[in-house]
C-alpha cells in the first residue's frame, strides 16, 4: 500500500505544474506559439528543480566515493598478522574426535602444500570470542578490564606470522603452560616497556590457570576495523580447541585443497567436512557495508541520470524559446562556441549551487557514519573534486547534442519562421 501511495504521489506532483502552466496560457498566444513560460522571472521553478536534482545526484556521488574509500582502507589496511593463503576447518568437538585432531595435523604438515598447521578455538580474527578478566602479579584482586581470550598452539604464532616484541611463544601443551599478551593489554596494566612484563604471573578464572607471561605480541586487530583493538590473552588449551588453520602454497591450490578433504574424511568419516579462506571470513566482516556501497552507487546512477533528464529538457526549452535571439547572435558573427557557452552557462551555475550545497551536507553526514569506525579514512578535498567534475562532465556531455544543434540551426530559417 505505501508503494502504491508513492506512485501515485508522485505522478500526481510530476503531473502537476506542468498542467497547472498549460492551464494558464492564452489559446490566441498558443496558436501563435508566442508562449513565453517562465521568462517572466529571473529564477524560475524548473531552475530550481534541475538544481535539487543535481544536489541530490552530487550528495550521492561524495557518499559513494567516501564509501568505496573507506571499504578501499579496509581491504588495504595491515591487520597485524598474514591472513594470505590461510583455511580454516572446523572439526567435531567431541573427546573422541579431539583425540584424533593431533594425527591429522601430522597428516596435513607431511603434504608437499601445505606450510603450517595450527590448532586454535578461533582464528585471529573472529567475530566470536570470549572475554574475562584476570589476576595479575599475584594480586588478590582482579583487575578493572577484560581481555579477550584466545586459545592456541604456539604453531599459531608463526603460521600467522604475528610479530613478538618481547619473549617468546608459551610451550607446546595440553594446558596452560604461559601466556602471551598484547601491546594494549601491557598499557592497560601500566607496562610501557615489553621487557618488564615477561615472567610476570597472570591468573584466569583459577589458581589451576596461573602461568607466567613468555611473550608480548605487536598488536593485530582480532575482529572488524569498526572496534579498537581490545587487549589480547593467549594460551594453550587442547579441550577447547575447535578448528585447524592451515597455510598453503600458492601453487597448486586446487589439488592441496583436495589433499586435506581427503585427510579429514580419512580421519573423520561420520564427519561434515567444510573450510573458509580466511581472508573471506574477513571480508564477511564489511558485508553490510559492501551491500550499502552498491545501494549507494545504484542510487547516485539513477540521480545522475534523472538529472541529465533535467538538464536536457531544460536546454530544450531554452533552445525553442531563443531560437530568434540563437539566429540574430549567429547573423551578427556569433560563433558556434559562443552559442553552445550561452547555452551552458545557466546550467553550469545551477551545478555550481548545487554542489554549494551538497558539499557541506554531504560532508557532515558522511562524517558522522565515518564515526562509527575506529580505523577510518580522512575525507579529503580529492572526493569533492571528483564530484564536481563529474557533474560538469555529465552534464556536459547530456546536453552538448541539444546545444550543438541549436548552434548549427540555419539562422536564416529561424528568422524567417519566428
Amino acid at each position: 500500500m505505501f508503494l502504491v501511495g508513492v506512485v501515485i504521489g508522485v505522478t500526481f506532483l510530476a503531473g502537476f505544474y506542468p498542467a497547472l502552466v498549460l492551464s494558464g496560457f492564452n489559446p490566441m498566444e498558443a496558436l501563435k506559439n508566442k508562449i513565453q513560460a517562465g521568462r517572466s522571472s529571473r529564477v524560475s521553478l524548473r531552475s530550481i528543480l534541475v538544481a535539487v536534482q543535481f544536489c541530490i545526484a552530487q550528495f550521492l556521488v561524495i557518499g559513494t566515493l567516501v564509501l568505496i574509500n573507506q571499504m578501499d582502507y579496509f581491504k588495504n589496511k595491515q591487520l597485524g598478522f598474514n591472513k594470505d593463503a590461510v583455511i580454516t576447518v572446523p572439526f567435531p568437538g567431541d573427546s573422541i574426535s579431539r583425540a584424533r585432531v593431533n594425527s591429522l595435523k601430522d597428516q596435513l604438515l607431511q603434504q608437499s602444500g601445505i606450510k603450517d598447521v595450527s590448532l586454535s578455538l578461533y582464528g585471529p580474527a573472529d567475530n566470536n570470542g570470549w572475554n574475562s578478566d584476570f589476576n595479575f602479579n599475584n594480586s588478590p584482586k582482579a583487575v578493572d578490564f577484560g581481555a579477550t581470550l584466545k586459545w592456541a598452539d604456539p604453531e599459531f604464532f608463526k603460521l600467522y606470522d604475528i610479530q613478538f616484541l618481547a619473549g617468546r611463544p608459551y610451550r607446546n601443551t595440553d594446558t596452560i603452560s604461559g601466556y602471551v599478551v598484547n601491546e594494549t593489554l601491557i598499557h592497560k596494566l601500566g607496562i610501557t616497556d615489553p621487557k618488564q612484563a615477561i615472567g610476570k604471573y597472570i591468573v584466569v578464572w583459577s589458581k589451576n590457570n596461573k602461568a607466567q607471561i613468555t611473550g608480548v605480541v605487536k598488536d593485530f586487530n582480532v575482529g572488524s576495523l569498526k572496534g579498537a583493538i581490545p587487549p589480547v590473552l593467549m594460551a594453550p588449551w587442547k579441550a577447547f580447541y575447535s578448528k585447524l588453520n592451515i597455510k598453503i602454497q600458492p601453487q597448486n591450490v586446487h589439488q592441496t585443497l583436495t589433499n586435506i578433504e581427503q585427510a579429514w574424511n580419512k580421519t573423520y568419516p561420520q564427519g561434515v567436512y567444510e573450510y573458509q579462506f580466511l581472508d573471506k571470513t574477513i571480508a564477511d566482516f564489511y558485508k553490510s557495508n559492501e551491500e550499502l556501497s552498491s545501494l549507494y552507487k545504484i542510487f547516485a546512477s539513477i540521480a545522475i541520470f534523472i538529472s541529465c533528464l533535467g538538464l536536457y529538457g531544460l536546454v530544450s526549452f531554452m533552445a525553442v524559446q531563443r531560437t530568434k535571439e540563437v539566429g540574430i547572435r549567429k547573423t551578427l558573427g556569433a560563433s558556434v562556441g559562443n552559442i553552445v557557452y550561452l547555452f551552458s552557462k545557466e546550467f553550469t551555475i545551477l551545478i555550481v549551487i548545487a554542489f554549494a550545497i551538497s558539499a557541506p551536507t554531504g560532508y557532515y553526514f558522511m562524517d558522522q557514519w565515518l564515526q562509527d569506525f575506529t580505523y577510518k579514512i580522512t575525507i579529503g578535498p580529492g572526493i569533492f573534486i571528483m564530484a564536481i567534475l563529474a557533474s560538469v562532465i555529465i552534464a556536459w556531455t547530456s546536453v552538448g547534442y541539444r546545444a550543438m544543434k541549436a548552434a548549427l540551426a540555419n539562422p536564416v530559417k529561424s528568422l524567417r519562421s519566428e
